[in-house]
């Protein structure tokens, strides 16, 4: 990705009157770790503790770091898992990991090929007959014609051993319970991840949240205390920082438990890579039925995913030679060299945490601690990533001094709304998943309502163990409905049931992988914006709605509360840089604005404005002027005369594909748009320039919109 520059202010903000006042409260200076204060004794103070050093936590970190503000991490566990869990990274993801100095170019070139993993395959065992397949990848992925980047599939255990190396080298170091000694009041906390670390207790102060840290240090438990002006959760789906909040989840609760197997076998490998390769396998057959999640073919790494049923069947029933009986059942034949490294249960929710934000501005949630879904869609990991972007460049000019607190609740009512809508939809695709087994004859519904009778009727009557046998004896006669017997072209019933199949297949109904107008298609309607007039609103047929489920289409919006549209462009003069993407007019090294405009007299005079108020509240602020494709050196010499004495914009002309759309035609507005983007690559405001009387108290006025200036209070 190039760099773009473009001059402009940062570093330094001035506070304003409610960002003060808060500021205040968190007590300043923010950056020292010792610094003291009432309420919380000799408890060193962190500006930002974040509980959790998953991918979200690390992200949040990272970006924070970037932008300025002091942070320490803290996990309960003493080292960092190995169980791949979270694997598809999608558009978006993996466009913020873009700007996170180069991680997304890292992740794409540690993935496996492409075409061992683009595939879903429906069958009755590894090696037996293939019911079905979905290919997700289309040409425009790889042409890359709305996104920069196309989506991934690495394990998530790996994408945190690169976040880590990141952040390695903007200055963080991960400490060990050894390392930290018996007390933490002369250890410098700042940029550390402090691993065996678990969050035991919150408590509000004047100044902040003082954290009570149960450390374990070789088996020896050590209490502490941390003080910190804001307590970031990010400790995944069983989030003690939630609970401890009181926040409570809304939503389903229980839809599916099952086990997790995690396992090597190389021979498996190479035998899908070279027989029928993919990303999951759907197995169905009379012996048993699961889903193999291919993590990395070439190594031979793999997760199987089997439902279960307590308490008639228990996670302790699944010991590693029960989990290698089943892999060889599912896989057709007997892998040489089967390992079962880990065996997880867990439970499937689709749950929204009832608020994102409590104890006065001061505990937030990001990630799994704010929502969980089903893993269908892979919008768990991703979600929570964009939640990380959408909250770092909020602190970062709130801790600054350049926002006012009321920022914060923006990232509530802005992400929440996310969640939810993609909480509705991995919960429909979940259910598209059912629909293969159900039309198989093998419907998911009724094996729960099969085991809701026996816990009922059976219950307290007779012992675990002969309720354990009725149950599988039960499911053992339903898999009976995969057998070769009946799953065959020539048997009335198999030939039905596989004809219905194929159509579910063929029709786009069955699991899908990609949701390309949700993941880049997701609107802001309020937070950190400036509202469309109703004009523009008329003009656009009101608010975008959500794509249905099964719809994969994106279409590009420069609406107000959008992710800013993708599309090749080039400097001006031609620079060495070549083509690059409009997003990457957005900086991913500092807090910075972007006004797009086309190079029109009153546009240009929005631009002068921009620039002259940016510098005013002390903000980083850029002007990109976009010209039509073929523009001439002597044309763009109009933006140096016409925006002195500023020298932060950049000229660009559009590189439009065969379709031959201008920028501006491919958003659906005119030239006569001005767009400011925000420093997470939302458009923040939209407006026609020939509508603006009074440029400097428009732009004051929009500024003032989005960092919440005009709606600070005492919170």
């Amino acid at each position: 990705m190039p760099s773009i520059t473009g001059g402009g202010r940062g570093g330094l903000f001035s506070v304003h009157q409610g960002a003060l006042w808060w500021l205040r409260r968190c007590h300043s200076p923010l950056f020292s770790s010792l610094a003291g204060g009432g309420g919380r004794g000799d408890a060193p103070h962190l500006p930002v503790l974040i509980v959790g050093a998953g991918p979200v936590g690390l992200v949040l970190s990272f970006l924070l770091t970037k932008f300025g503000i002091k942070c320490t991490v803290i996990e309960k566990n003493v080292e960092f898992t190995r169980h791949p869990r979270a694997h598809f990274i999608n558009n978006r993801t993996m466009e913020i990991f873009r700007k996170l100095d180069g991680l997304a170019g890292d992740i794409e070139r540690s993935q496996p090929p492409v075409d061992l993993w683009r595939k879903f395959v429906y069958c009755t065992s590894l090696s037996g007959s293939v019911l079905g397949s979905v290919d997700h990848m289309k040409q425009e992925d790889f042409d890359k014609v709305i996104s920069p980047i196309s989506v991934a599939h690495f394990s998530q255990y790996k994408l945190v051993d690169l976040l880590l190396k990141k952040l390695e080298g903007i200055g963080f170091q991960t400490c060990f319970p050894g390392d930290t000694g018996n007390s933490t009041q002369d250890l410098v906390l700042e940029s550390k991840i402090l691993m065996g670390h678990e969050c035991t207790s919150l408590q509000q102060t004047d100044e902040g949240i003082l954290v009570g840290v149960s450390v374990n240090n070789g088996g020896r438990i050590i209490e502490r205390k941390l003080h910190c002006g804001l307590l970031l959760g990010t400790d995944g789906a069983r989030s003690t920082v939630r609970e401890l909040a009181g926040i409570s989840m809304e939503g389903e609760r229980d839809l599916q438990k099952l086990v997790s197997v995690h396992f090597l076998s190389k021979d498996l490998g190479r035998y899908l890579s070279s027989q029928r390769p993919g990303m999951l396998f759907f197995v169905f057959n009379p012996g048993a039925i699961g889903v193999l999640v291919a993590h990395d073919l070439e190594n031979g790494e793999f997760v199987l995913q089997v439902p279960f049923y307590p308490p008639q069947q228990m996670f302790e029933d699944f010991s590693a030679k029960v989990c290698e009986q089943i892999i060889v059942k599912l896989v057709g034949w007997e892998p040489a060299d089967v390992h079962v490294l880990d065996i997880k249960p867990w439970a499937m929710h689709a749950e929204v945490a009832e608020k994102y934000i409590c104890c006065n501005n001061r505990v937030i949630l990001s990630g799994d601690a704010a929502h969980r879904f089903p893993p269908a869609g892979g919008f768990g990991m991703n979600t929570g990533v964009q939640d990380a972007h959408n909250l770092a460049w909020k602190l970062g000019l709130l801790l600054n001094g350049a926002a006012s607190p009321s920022i914060l609740q923006s990232y509530e009512s802005e992400r929440r709304p996310v969640a939810i809508f993609n909480t509705k939809l991995s919960v429909e695709n979940f259910k598209a998943a059912m629909s293969i087994p159900a039309t198989l004859g093998l419907d998911p519904t009724i094996a729960n309502s099969v085991h809701q009778v026996i816990n009922r009727s059976l219950g307290s009557i007779i012992p675990r163990n002969v309720q354990k046998a009725v149950l599988e004896g039960l499911f053992s006669l339903g898999r009976a409905q995969v057998s070769d017997y009946i799953l065959n072209e020539k048997n009335p019933l198999g030939s039905l049931r596989l004809s219905r199949l194929r159509s579910i297949l063929d029709e786009g109904k069955s699991l899908q992988l990609q949701f390309p107008a949700e993941d880049l298609g997701f609107v802001y309607e309020e937070g950190a914006l400036v509202p469309e007039a109703s004009y523009e609103k008329t003009q656009e047929g009101g608010k975008l709605q959500h794509s249905k489920r099964a719809s994969r289409e994106y279409i590009p919006s420069a609406k107000v509360g959008s992710r800013l549209p993708h599309m090749l462009v080039r400097g001006l003069p031609a620079s060495s840089e070549g083509m690059f993407s409009t997003l990457d007019l957005v900086s991913g090294d500092k807090l910075e604005f972007v006004l797009i405009i086309a190079p029109v007299k009153e546009s240009y005079e929005i631009a002068r404005a921009t620039l002259k108020i940016a510098d005013e509240l002390k903000l980083s602020a850029k002007v990109c002027v976009m010209w039509p494709r073929g523009s001439t050196g002597a044309e763009v010499e109009e933006s140096r005369s016409e925006l002195a004495p500023w020298t932060n914009y950049i000229d660009v002309e559009e590189v439009p594909r065969v379709s031959g759309s201008s920028w501006w035609e491919m958003c659906r507005i005119s030239r006569k748009n001005v767009l400011l983007v925000r420093p997470d690559e939302h458009i923040a405001w939209r407006t026609e320039s020939d509508r603006v009387r009074d440029a400097e108290s428009e732009i004051r006025r929009v500024f003032s919109h989005v960092l919440c200036l005009n709606r600070c209070k005492n919170l």
